[in-house]
């Protein structure tokens, strides 16, 4: 059993293979056996310090994965030892077993592999959340998806294809681009060669679009504001570019903007949300309206070159670590 650990807020150099013993799961806490690991830019947020350190030892990153039950506490009531499972909660993933908490773990059905899982459990719930209940997305709605070409980005383009609304994403690169189209965006914008906002105007007309959905941060924002027609919603929901920190609340009044911030795991501690979220997705999956084909697996010792190819955005679609 080992973990990879977070000595201390940096870049990836602090990033170490260390053993662990784990101890019997306690009360309603089941002991998980790994078998893939999501990486997500929230990890990354975690280990650079944007976010702050829950633990004030060395910290295990990663906050979704999928495998097998192997313990089950004294008062588990609905897993069993084999079980299979996946979760998605801040950090404690990075590693070859897990101990958590029975009411944060959801079963896996069949026709769905742990790869899948791994991959889909943040992402995929994080598109609901965004879609369904941060803006209840309409198929008469006109939406802005920045980061199309992402493990979110993919499965949003693919959900918002389910509903019917009309899609606009943005990606770094042609390869990109063709691959979010391919995923079920109307358009795709590639931001290194046009000017998003220009572009988005140019589709839309000049009428702009009811939502902007914005993982970016300070290199999008200011400009998806100006994308939104008056009474738009702006979901802001990750900071890849670094934090947004010039927003004033003149700049809602501009259009009777709204501006929400919120947060997969606000929605994730409600557990008739996350047993209906979840198997909502996963039954997506298995009917192929969301396809999880495209993945870069990286070994867990790994992890740091991962990390690293993240953040130069030579990834598209799902991470996961392999054990």
């Amino acid at each position: 059993m080992y973990s990879i650990v977070a000595e201390k807020p940096g870049d990836i150099s602090v990033l170490q293979k260390k053993s662990i013993d784990f101890s019997e799961p306690k009360s309603n806490e089941v002991l998980i056996k790994n078998r893939a690991i999501g990486v997500n830019f929230i990890d990354i947020y975690f280990r650079a310090g944007l976010y702050p350190w829950p633990v004030d030892t060395d910290l295990v990153l990663g906050s979704e994965g999928a495998g097998e039950v192997e313990a089950v506490g004294p008062d588990v009531k609905n897993f069993k030892i084999g079980d299979r499972v996946a979760y998605a909660q801040p950090n404690n993933a990075y590693s070859t077993h897990r101990i958590i908490s029975e009411d944060l773990v959801v079963s896996i059905p069949d026709g769905i592999s742990y790869d899948q899982a791994a991959a889909s459990i943040l992402k995929g719930l994080t598109v609901k959340y965004l879609l369904c209940d941060s803006f209840n997305l309409q198929s008469d709605h006109e939406v802005l998806f920045h980061a199309a070409a992402g493990g979110v980005g993919l499965i949003a383009g693919q959900w918002i294809k389910e509903i019917g609304a009309k899609s606009i994403g943005t990606a770094g690169n042609f390869e990109k681009c063709m691959l979010a189209k391919q995923r079920g965006f109307d358009e795709v914008i590639n931001y290194s060669e046009k000017n998003f906002l220009e572009e988005v105007l140019e589709i839309t007309n000049n009428k702009g679009l009811d939502v902007v959905y914005d993982s970016v941060g300070k290199d999008t924002m200011f400009n998806s504001f100006k994308c939104l027609k008056k009474h738009g919603m702006l979901v802001s929901f990750g900071q890849s570019s670094g934090p947004y920190k010039d927003i004033q609340m003149t700049d809602l009044a501009f259009g009777s903007f709204y501006l929400t911030r919120p947060t997969l795991f606000h929605f994730y501690a409600n557990r008739n949300w996350l047993e209906n979220s979840s198997q909502k997705l996963f039954k997506m999956i298995v009917k192929d309206k969301i396809k999880l084909d495209k993945m870069t697996k990286y070994d867990l010792d790994n992890v740091a070159d991962a990390h690293t190819d993240m953040e130069n955005r030579k990834t598209s679609g799902s991470i996961i670590l392999k054990i």
